[in-house]
């Protein structure tokens, strides 16, 4: 069965190529979610971001069309409740078709990352709930939208714990490969592809709470921790937002419709291991 791309690619250097596409980021308002939100509006989207706190996406939402123009749309959304996600869909369906997802909502860096001694079994339960069945929510809710009209782009935010054994959260980004993987079979014969990114050390809010714990942790300063991971990855700096974003509206976009199922490293080359 074949799938006609034509009303979403109009040349394939167009600079607003997402023109037409509504597409929905789950932890829209921080982070790597806002950067990917600023470049599918730079793209010509129209873009709902969703998260629980509405005023952080209300004000992220005036920032980005204050710079940019374009059409941001907050929408307060809980992925751990199905209700909540069904609710999100549906709003984002009133304003058009839906062709593009963007995963991103969950608790930065995970919630388990200590000695199985001091680790919580609740924590970990809603590691896993807000981001591997929170996805899965959220895929669930708009894979029929796709469906519909024969095409879709779904991109699921891992993490490079996934890759290591240093923290117990790291199974979540591990089981949202397994679900790429699996829904890649499922939803390709509709026109739908979907993938999982993992971006490394990332400029982003978030960043830095990180370089506090892993300091106490170590017993070094958090400016020792940020120069032990840029001494670790080998373009020696850390990751902007920007740059994650615009791998993110690659797979995001029409060109890469020929790449499903896959799991990628953003990271500067920090991940050591091969992967066929």
């Amino acid at each position: 069965m074949s799938h006609d791309l034509s009303p979403y690619i109009s040349t394939l250097t167009d600079p607003k190529e997402l023109s037409g596409q509504v597409a929905i980021v789950t932890g829209g308002g921080l982070g790597v979610g806002k950067a990917v939100t600023r470049a599918l509006v730079a793209r010509g989207a129209q873009v709902v971001i969703a998260a629980r706190r509405l005023p952080v996406l209300q004000a992220a939402a005036e920032e980005i069309t204050a710079d940019l123009g374009g059409e941001v749309f907050p929408v307060s959304a809980d992925t751990t409740d199905t209700e909540s996600v069904t609710a999100l869909a549906a709003a984002a369906a009133d304003i058009g078709q839906v062709s593009i997802l963007i995963n991103g909502a969950a608790a930065p860096a995970g919630l388990v990352r200590n000695d199985i001694a001091q680790a919580d079994p609740d924590a970990l339960l809603a590691d896993l709930n807000t981001k591997v069945v929170g996805y899965f929510r959220c895929i669930k809710a708009v894979a029929p939208l796709m469906r519909a009209n024969g095409y879709g782009r779904i991109v699921n935010i891992g993490g490079l714990t996934g890759r290591s054994s240093h923290a117990l959260s790291g199974m979540r980004n591990l089981a949202i490969v397994h679900m790429t993987k699996v829904l890649s079979d499922q939803l390709g014969p509709d026109g739908i592809t979907i993938n999982t990114l993992h971006p490394g050390v990332v400029e982003t809010e978030h960043i830095h709470e990180l370089y506090a714990k892993n300091a106490a942790a170590e017993g070094i300063s958090p400016e020792q921790v940020e120069r032990n991971f840029i001494a670790r990855t080998p373009i020696r700096r850390v990751l902007t937002a920007a740059e994650v974003a615009d791998a993110i509206c690659f797979f995001a976009g029409p060109r890469a419709g020929g790449i499903t199922g896959e799991s990628l490293g953003i990271d500067g080359g920090l991940t050591r291991g091969i992967f066929l």
